[in-house]
């Protein structure tokens, strides 16, 4: 063990030593990419617990481990050039008889893993590389495709591979206080990378998350239920969601869940670089808790099937989020992923019997850049309404896609309790909203590539409103589709349109069907 310390001299002439470092080769740990370290790894980081805590070092070499557990007041720091690999066997990730990840930590305060080094979780091992996943026949029977969507003539497509026996959520911080997770890579989860749980307290910069993009379920970042997180500088590239932040009740058999239920607030995620083909960014899901206080602001996401979906399927609802100066590319993919090329997707809608539904209230973009192979959508039931919304300064192109034909025209709420609105035929405008209220377009821009699918219809496209304002927007309907208009608004009460036009002369600007003005 190799300790360094520092002095402090106070009034009263007394010393207090520093926090100690435990270097894991002095506790019989061997980096040739081969030896089992797990007992060896954790013997380190035991004695830095009982001595108060402090720094355990993971130095230069290949790390083989199982599941390891870290405690209050340790940071688990590795060199550059260290790469802790998780094992490829499923029986080393156990602890008190529950299978979880590569690293597991609960009822923690203080506690980091930092450094320049790799944290691997052969992702690969836990993989049928020969095989991907596709939608069954009854999950593509209201597509309008129907068993031909998304269909691959030969080979793998995009995935997703098919799972083996795998581990759980790679990294766990459960219920802790003041985490920090700081410049490190981390590669190759066989399963959700980084998961946050019902945590107060979080700071995620400079770390980069590469992840096989083939690989189903390996979510970059989950925050379920956490407070007070700032992520900056990050870079995340997974199958699977990108970032994830949500409000849970959880009802897992896994230590240190315990059925918590914690309201998500108070997030920010700034200066970060996504791909994804899931969603990028994803806010809510299968909630219990309310979701408030969330800001995105410098982002870019590239090549996923989703930019940003904001989502509730039974009780939790979304309030005060806001996204800033974001650039948007999405595209079409094969195989079970969800989504289907929407730059921003805005669901409330029943996933769940017997609950209240939630609702989506107080969200703001502004200054977007979007290009992709499907347009924006908000999307309700008449259970629930999406309110409050405003896009202010958006730019979005419907680029051509060479999916389009077989991927194309559909949308994807799944999951959803009633099967006909899960994954289903639908027109495409380039912005298209289903109950909603007070809904604000300002200074937008919408424009069509080559496009030339003949689902592809409005410009802008309101269902089942209240209340909507378009000012200051110039816009287009899709090139090569008739009895279309630049604006479509049916089935609704209140709007108001102000200095807005047509892109081209000679195009049909606005069609209504039973709307009142006020």
């Amino acid at each position: 063990m190799r300790v360094f310390c520092s002095f402090v001299i106070t009034l009263a002439l007394y010393v207090q030593p520093c926090a100690q470092t435990y270097y894991v080769r002095d506790f019989g740990a061997v980096g040739d990419g081969k030896t089992i370290n797990t007992a060896a790894i954790q013997k380190a980081i035991d004695s830095c617990r009982e001595n108060g805590g402090g720094t355990v070092v993971v130095p230069t070499g290949t790390f083989i481990s199982g599941t390891l557990q870290l405690f209050s007041n340790i940071n688990l720091h590795l060199e550059r050039g260290a790469v802790l690999k998780g094992s490829n066997k499923v029986s080393d990730y156990y602890l008190h008889g529950k299978r979880v990840g590569l690293i597991y930590t609960e009822h923690a305060n203080n506690v980091s893993i930092t450094g320049e080094g790799n944290i691997d979780g052969s992702g690969d091992s836990f993989m049928d590389l020969n095989k991907s996943k596709r939608i069954d026949g009854a999950g593509t029977m209201y597509t309008r495709q129907g068993v031909h969507f998304r269909e691959v003539s030969s080979g793998l497509g995009d995935g997703p591979l098919v799972p083996l026996d795998r581990p759980f959520q790679m990294i766990i911080f459960s219920d802790c206080r003041n985490v920090t997770i700081r410049n490190v890579t981390i590669s190759n989860s066989p399963f959700w990378t980084v998961h946050l749980a019902d945590c107060d307290g979080v700071v995620v910069s400079g770390v980069r998350i590469w992840n096989n993009l083939m690989i189903p379920n390996n979510d970059g970042i989950d925050f379920t239920s956490c407070s007070n997180v700032q992520m900056s500088d990050c870079d995340i590239r997974t199958g699977d969601d990108g970032i994830v932040t949500v409000g849970y009740a959880y009802h897992f058999d896994l230590p240190g869940y315990n059925n918590l239920r914690h309201v998500s607030e108070n997030i920010t995620v700034t200066n970060c670089h996504i791909v994804s083909r899931s969603s990028a960014i994803r806010v809510g899901g299968w909630d219990q808790n309310e979701m408030r206080n969330y800001t995105f602001s410098n982002i870019v996401i590239d090549s996923s099937n989703r930019g940003i979906h904001l989502c509730v399927r039974d009780s939790g609802s979304i309030r005060n989020i806001m996204f800033s100066n974001i650039y948007i590319q999405t595209r079409l993919f094969t195989g079970d992923w969800w989504g289907n090329g929407e730059p921003i997707n805005i669901e409330a809608i029943r996933g769940k019997e017997k609950v209240p539904l939630g609702n989506i209230r107080g969200v703001k973009f502004s200054h977007v850049i979007a290009e992709g192979a499907a347009g924006i959508l908000l999307y309700s039931s008449d259970e629930s309404e999406i309110e409050d919304v405003s896009f202010h300064d958006v730019s979005l192109t419907i680029e051509n896609d060479p999916l389009g034909s077989t991927c194309g025209g559909n949308f994807d709420l799944r999951p959803v309790t009633d099967q006909r609105y899960s994954l289903f035929k639908h027109d495409i405008p380039a912005f298209y909203a289903q109950h909603v209220r007070d809904i604000r377009l300002r200074d937008m821009d919408i424009r069509w590539g080559d496009v030339r699918e003949n689902y592809f219809t409005n410009g802008i496209e309101f269902s089942d409103f209240k209340n909507i304002m378009i000012e200051g927007c110039t816009i287009a309907p899709a090139p090569h589709s008739k009895n279309t208009a630049a604006i479509s608004l049916e089935n609704g009460k209140g709007y108001r349109i102000i200095n807005s036009f047509p892109l081209f002369s000679g195009m049909k600007f606005l069609s209504k069907r039973n709307v009142e003005t006020n």
